[in-house]
């Protein structure tokens, strides 16, 4: 899996119906020495820079999909030929390679959306990030108050009524509140321009003992709150900082190369909707170095607010973003199989390689490396701008 032939197999990334959709992503374009929007054809990936400067821009037109159909661009190479070369003994600054497909958007994340996820971060919370203690009290909490939270609607008289119950059980926490209370978390995944694409490692802090990636569904939405299209992430997640304190999101959540985006955004359009959303299948591989295997799934329709309510709660008059932004849904996934140590549960290793698949969005794969091992970020607003004003797209 981890060479440049298998990265480039597009019959294995690209969505099931090929490129009947509209793919929309970003490049690097080594002639202009920086980022280009694409949009992906039967023959080929065509650089749409000279029609939009930046992805935001596209976005934030009348009809996203339309405007990439009759956008006017020029052909930089095969989907496979980019694919394979966005491998990470492959990618360079002199050749083009796929990206992050967003770049002005701000960076959201929703948290604790689904009910097994909801459990495993109580769990995170009352072991406090140790992972030997995370099986007994799992078994504890599930005897008491059972795992299955998905017929309560978050913010109902039902959630209300658990909460009084769980507290006089002496088991609320701040989890289940946004879990099942009426406001969704949702919080600054990573810093504009700072999310890695396909191909690129996905880093994890070395500190960090006890951690698992995230895949999740991403909404793509404009400086309006109109969901426009969505693509595929990795929310990196360092179980054990989290757990210690609710304080560490931050460093739980946001190191250099830790969310992961791609390979592509597909755009509303008659081939593809919100509903598409929120009935989806999202499946995840872990293939490690040590010939550990770990696979499992999420299914949207269990999420335990719907994608349009927690957009409202991001976005709105009581906050703006004038670039769009994207959002990571949360993830049903809560890795419980033991790798090393029996009841310890699973945590990431230098060289796992993680795929996040689902049918009509295809496959984002990225290596996991330290992430003070990972490239490091330099690209930012700046050059960006800098980039954007010599090649006369400003």
């Amino acid at each position: 899996m981890n060479t440049s032939k298998s990265y480039g197999d597009s019959t294995r990334i690209l969505p099931e119906d090929g490129v009947r959709g509209t793919l929309i992503s970003r490049i690097w374009n080594p002639t202009a020495e920086g980022p280009s929007p694409v949009v992906l054809r039967e023959d080929g990936v065509y650089d749409i820079s000279g029609s939009f400067a930046t992805v935001r821009d596209l976005m934030e037109s009348d009809d996203p999909a339309r405007a990439a159909h009759d956008a006017t661009g020029v052909c930089v190479g095969s989907v496979e030929d980019i694919l394979a070369a966005s491998a990470p003994e492959s990618r360079s600054a002199l050749n083009f390679h796929f990206l992050s497909p967003i770049d002005l958007q701000v960076v959201k994340a929703a948290g604790v959306t689904f009910a097994v996820s909801m459990i495993e971060r109580v769990i995170e919370e009352r072991s406090l990030g140790n992972a030997a203690d995370a099986l007994r009290i799992r078994e504890s909490m599930v005897s008491k108050i059972g795992n299955d939270f998905a017929t309560v609607v978050p913010g109902s008289a039902e959630a209300a009524n658990v909460k009084k119950l769980l507290i006089e059980e002496g088991l609320w926490s701040q989890y289940l509140e946004v879990g099942i209370g009426p406001d969704a978390e949702t919080f600054t995944k990573a810093p504009t321009l700072a999310t890695v694409g396909f191909g690129s490692p996905v880093g994890i802090y070395s500190g960090s003992t006890w951690n698992n990636p995230e895949p999740e569904v991403v909404l793509a939405i404009t400086s309006t709150g109109r969901i426009v299209g969505a693509t595929l992430g990795n929310d990196v997640n360092l179980r054990d900082l989290e757990g210690r304190s609710a304080l560490l999101l931050s460093k739980a959540k946001d190191n250099n190369a830790s969310g992961s985006l791609g390979p592509w955004i597909r755009l509303f359009d008659e081939t593809f909707s919100l509903d598409d959303v929120r009935t989806m299948k999202v499946g995840l591989t872990i293939s490690g170095p040590d010939g550990f295997v770990l696979e499992d799934a999420s299914d949207m329709s269990k999420i335990s607010r719907d994608p349009e309510d927690i957009v409202s709660q991001l976005i709105g008059r009581h906050h703006q973003y004038p670039d769009g932004a994207v959002l990571y849904l949360g993830t049903l996934f809560a890795p419980t199989k033991d790798r090393d140590t029996e009841g310890a549960g699973f945590t990431h290793k230098v060289g796992d390689v993680v795929q996040i698949s689902s049918p009509l969005l295809g496959s984002l794969i990225n290596e996991v490396r330290y992430s003070e091992d990972c490239d490091p970020w330099v690209f930012g607003l700046r050059e960006l701008m800098t980039n954007l004003s010599q090649r006369g797209l400003l």
